[in-house]
């Protein structure tokens, strides 16, 4: 069995003038991160390892999670191929994951993010929200071997306020 966690980063601030890959998160993003921790808090176990976005966005939504989770920072690795908008670079990451790895978090980037949770999960959406977080469930001990799970829950900042 094994479980992937999939966190869109937060909202973004458009006030500076920087790359994409630099643009930080906005005060509402901030909220957002921690609101959306509270959330999982009770539900969440601690996840084998955490892989991040190497943009700025990606990786203060995610220090923000396993900060309030109480996930250790030494879990933690950038990813450059989770800086994607399509979903195939997310989709073949995870795929390359190494089976000792049961439950894994991922903080990355739409479109590539709905797509996989609409491809891999059993229930669809039409859009993961800024922070928003799918949990998908697969009945295989490959990740290689991924096509399609069941989604264990969502959970989007809107619901929450």
């Amino acid at each position: 069995m094994k479980e992937l966690i999939l966190i869109r980063h937060g909202k973004s601030s458009w006030e500076y003038d920087v790359s994409d890959k630099d643009r930080p998160l906005s005060e509402r993003g901030v909220q957002d991160g921690h609101l959306v921790a509270a959330a999982l808090k009770p539900e969440l176990a601690v996840p084998d390892a955490v892989f991040s976005s190497p943009a700025n966005r990606a990786l203060h939504t995610c220090t923000i999670l396993m900060r309030e989770l109480g996930i250790p920072y030494d879990r933690l690795e950038l990813a450059a191929a989770l800086y994607d908008f399509s979903g195939g670079s997310v989709k073949a990451f995870v795929r390359g994951l190494d089976d000792a790895l049961k439950r894994v978090l991922i903080f990355g980037h739409n479109h590539a993010f709905t797509l996989v949770a609409n491809a891999w999960g059993s229930r669809h959406t039409d859009n993961v929200p800024t922070t928003g977080c799918v949990r998908l469930q697969f009945d295989t001990a490959h990740w290689k071997d991924i096509t399609h799970g069941r989604t264990l829950g969502m959970v989007f900042p809107k619901h929450l306020k």
